[in-house]
C-alpha cells in the first residue's frame, strides 16, 4: 500500500510507518536535525525538524522525525513560523553546549549566535545536548550500558547505578552517533578508556593497527556466529590479501 502526500506542494510516495523526515529527505528535501538518525528510532529530542502539517482544515506545528506520515496530508518544511521555533530551540540548545561546532553552525544559519540563556549550573557532561543517539545506538546493539538519569534541569546522560556498566563492551558507538563529539574516550595503540574502563585492544596480526576491542571480539563472535578468526586483519590488510588472492588466481 502506497500513501501520497505533498511536501512544498510536491506530490511523493511513502509507505504506511514512514517517518516523515526519513520521506522528506529521501525525496530531496532538506530539513535540519541533531537527534535522529535513520537506523535509530526517532523521540523528537532536539526539536529542530520542526515542520508544518495540514490535515483537513487543521494546520499544527510538529517535529518530522517522529511523525508517521498519513494519506493526503501536506508538508510545508520551511515558514516564518518555523525558522522562528527552530531558532528558539536551536538558541536553547546553543546554551547546553557552546563549544559544540554542529550547535554552533547550524545555529548560525538561523541568526544564532550567542544565546540569551545559561551558562547551565549542572551539567556533567559538557556540551550534551541529550538527543540521546548514544543511549539509542547502545540499546539498539543490546548492550544497554547507558541510559537517561534524572528529570528536568538535573537530567543527563550517564551509567545504570552511576557505575561502569559489565554490558559495556567499549565499542565506541556511542561516540561515532554523538553529534556534539561530547563523550571523552582515549585510545591509545592497544587500549580505549570510555565511560570508567579500559578495554584492551585486538590488533591487526599483519600491521599492529587496533581492529576492535577484545570484549567487543567476544561479543560479535559470540552473538553472530563468526568465525575465531574473523578480526585477526583489519579491513585494509583483508582487502590486501584478497587482491592478493584473486591476483594469484587470474595469473
Amino acid at each position: 500500500m502506497s500513501l501520497k502526500l505533498r511536501i512544498n506542494d510536491v506530490e511523493v510516495s511513502a509507505s504506511p510507518g514512514d517517518g516523515l523526515l526519513d520521506v522528506a529527505r529521501r525525496n530531496g528535501f532538506s530539513i535540519p536535525s541533531l537527534c535522529h538518525l535513520e537506523s535509530l528510532p526517532a523521540i523528537g529530542a532536539c526539536r529542530v525538524c520542526l515542520v508544518e502539517v495540514t490535515k483537513g482544515r487543521r494546520t499544527k506545528l510538529t517535529t518530522a522525525c517522529n511523525y508517521e506520515v498519513q494519506d493526503g496530508i501536506a508538508v510545508t518544511t520551511d515558514s516564518p513560523e518555523i525558522h522562528r521555533h527552530r531558532a528558539m530551540n536551536l538558541e536553547l540548545l546553543l546554551a547546553r553546549a557552546p563549544a559544540a561546532e554542529a550547535i554552533r553552525k547550524l545555529a548560525a544559519q538561523y541568526g544564532v549566535s550567542h544565546p540569551r540563556f545559561g551558562p547551565l549550573k549542572y551539567n556533567p557532561l559538557p556540551n550534551c545536548i541529550l538527543c540521546e543517539r548514544c543511549v539509542r545506538a547502545c540499546a539498539q546493539l543490546g548492550h544497554n550500558a547507558l541510559t537517561i538519569i534524572g528529570r528536568g534541569d538535573r537530567k543527563r546522560i550517564g551509567l545504570p547505578f552511576n557505575k561502569p556498566a559489565e554490558s559495556c563492551v567499549g565499542c565506541g558507538s556511542c561516540v561515532s552517533v554523538c553529534p556534539t563529539d561530547c563523550i571523552p574516550v582515549k585510545d591509545t595503540p592497544k587500549t580505549r578508556t570510555i565511560w570508567g574502563q579500559s578495554f584492551d585492544f585486538v590488533l591487526c596480526q599483519e600491521c599492529a593497527t587496533p581492529v576492535i576491542t577484545e570484549k567487543n571480539r567476544a561479543h560479535a563472535i559470540k552473538t553472530k556466529g563468526l568465525p575465531e578468526d574473523y578480526y585477526d586483519l583489519c579491513e585494509a590488510c583483508k582487502q590486501a590479501a584478497t587482491s592478493e588472492r584473486f591476483a594469484a588466481i587470474v595469473w
